[in-house]
Formats: structure tokens, sequence, C-alpha cells
């Protein structure tokens, strides 16, 4: 069905691109799932034989699925909430990272036509991030992935300055997903996935609205995982604080909810009404394809076909945003 939908939609949009589609590095993640929040610290481990993992693993089990689901390119995307490298010394982050960026790397190389990468940074020491990202750059990523947070500082605190200065200036997109909360409460019913990272993304945009980032990198382009979890639907207790607690716009040139058009999102939030909830409050142009593949079992083309969406609108998300985003010919 979704191979049908793609072939209408491609009318409106050169590719069917997905945003948001995981890959993993054996080594990395061998040694760094004991520490991530997917397995509560290594308590309950996952299995690399899972068949999502093995998706995961190999390219070519990944491009049968596309092809089965019509999608002409996946933006590669580290699956950060089993193998973080948060947790090591800044040696042996930058070592995991590269190994990371160079199988992305791979997987681009081996098929240059489906796959788009998107490259990790070392955060513990933000002068190797640089390093890391102008190496990205010159190796031709266009994207950036970075976490919500790095050991609790939000990407709108002072430490990223720098970097986030060097992402706008080389003309690089951040894609953000969060790397799952830390907190215990959070592992009760897997609630780490369920609501945990929907917080995680509210706590990213404050962060980077009111600590002034959006006002100082202006145009910096930046997509929000899930839709940027609940912050986009809750807007008018932050805009009334403009008026009851003044202080609190120090960093601000306009009210809160009028940010919101600064970021853009991917459409991976799982119930039709809330996509298009989303295209009201933040607009169209704002929104790109996001499957979460392949831990979500959403087929992301299905998934838009099922809103109420013009079937234009439906092309802009399946891959005309993107495209443009991208700076793609």
């Amino acid at each position: 069905m979704s191979v049908e939908i793609a072939d209408q939609l491609r009318c409106h949009c050169p590719k069917c691109i997905d945003f948001h589609a995981h890959f993993l590095e054996r080594e990395v993640f061998d040694e760094a799932h004991p520490h991530s929040v997917a397995s509560c610290f290594g308590r309950n481990m996952f299995s690399p034989d899972l068949p999502a993992f093995q998706r995961m693993f190999h390219p070519e089990m990944q491009i049968e699925d596309m092809d089965a689901r019509g999608i002409d390119v996946n933006i590669l995307t580290s699956a950060d909430v089993l193998q973080s490298r948060a947790y090591a010394t800044p040696d042996d982050e930058r070592r995991m990272t590269r190994k990371v960026n160079d199988e992305c790397a791979r997987w681009t190389s081996l098929h240059p036509t489906r796959f788009m990468g998107s490259a990790v940074l070392p955060l513990g020491e933000i002068s190797m991030a640089i390093d890391e990202l102008q190496w990205a750059k010159s190796a031709g990523f266009r994207v950036v992935q970075l976490p919500s947070n790095y050991r609790g500082d939000y990407l709108g605190h002072a430490r990223f300055t720098d970097l986030l200065g060097a992402i706008h200036d080389l003309g690089l997109v951040i894609f953000m997903h969060p790397e799952g909360v830390t907190e215990m409460w959070y592992q009760d019913y897997a609630m780490w996935n369920s609501i945990g990272q929907s917080i995680e993304e509210v706590r990213l945009m404050s962060s980077m609205i009111y600590e002034g980032v959006m006002d100082s990198f202006p145009g910096l382009k930046i997509v929000i995982s899930h839709g940027g979890g609940y912050m986009p639907h809750y807007m008018g207790r932050l805009d009334r604080n403009v008026t009851d607690k003044p202080y609190t716009t120090k960093n601000l040139s306009k009210k809160p909810s009028e940010y919101l058009r600064d970021f853009y999102y991917d459409s991976c939030v799982y119930d039709p009404r809330t996509l298009e909830l989303l295209v009201e409050r933040v607009g169209i142009d704002r929104i790109v394809m996001g499957g979460d593949y392949p831990v979500a079992a959403l087929d992301p083309i299905d998934f838009i076909a099922s809103t109420n969406l013009s079937q234009e609108d439906q092309g802009r998300i399946a891959g005309a945003t993107a495209h443009d985003l991208l700076g793609l010919a």
C-alpha cells in the first residue's frame, strides 16, 4: 500500500526521505549498551540478534524495507539510546564516535543513492567535537546528530555556544534525538521511552529558546525528533509568563510560542490527529518525515496518508521539505 501512496506523493516531492532511520556500529554497541538508558544501565540488556537490531547492523536489510515502504532515501541516525557514549572518558568517547561515523560513511559509500549520513560528536570536550565536526563536513556529511542534553547540560547551555556557532557557520542541519532520561523513575513501565523522550524534547527546546540560542544563531537548522514532543501543544503557559513573570524574557526577542517556527519537526508522533495539529501549529513547511526506523513499527508513508492533510501537504512532509532543508539538487 505504501509503495502506491509513495508513487502518488512523488508528484509533490522529488524523493521520499525518512529523516529518522537508525543504525548501529557493532563494536560500539557492545561496549556502550550496558551504559545505556534503554538497557536500564546494564540491568535489561537487549540481544543484538533481535530482528530490529539486525536491520540496524546491515544496510541491505534496511534497503529491502525501504523498497517495501516506498522510501527513496534514509537519513542515517545513530541509535544512541542503545549506544550512547556520554559515560566515557573524552578520549574513549572520541574513539567510539569516530567508529560510529566511519560506519555511517561506509553505508553511504556502499549505497550513495539510498542513504545520507548524520555525524555524531564527542561532546565531553568541545574542542574535540569541533574537530570531528570539521572532519564530518569535509567527509560530505550534511547532518549532525545531537542529544537533548549531555550529562545534564541541555543544548542551550553556554558550553555549547562555540559548537552551535560552528554548525551554524558550516550550514549543517542538526537532528536532535534524546538519548533517554537517566532518572530511574522513568524505567518503570518503560516510561523513559513513552513519555520521557517527549519530555526531553520539551526541555531541549526550552533551553534553546530561553538561553537565547535561537536569537544568537538566526537560521540555525534544527530538526526535533518525535514532532517536538509535548512542546508545540502547550505554549499558553509560556506565553503567559511574558507578562506574568517578565524576568523570564531576558534572552527573548518575541513570545516563546513564536519560536516554534524556528525549528523543524519530524512526523513521528504516532497519532494522525497529533500530526494534523502540529501542522496547524507550526506550518506544513516545518515538518519532515520521520519513521523512527526500525524500532517504531511505523510505516511513515502510510501514517502520513492516514491524516486528513491534502496530498500536496503529504508530499511536502514525505520529502519536499527535507529536500529543500538539505539543499539537495
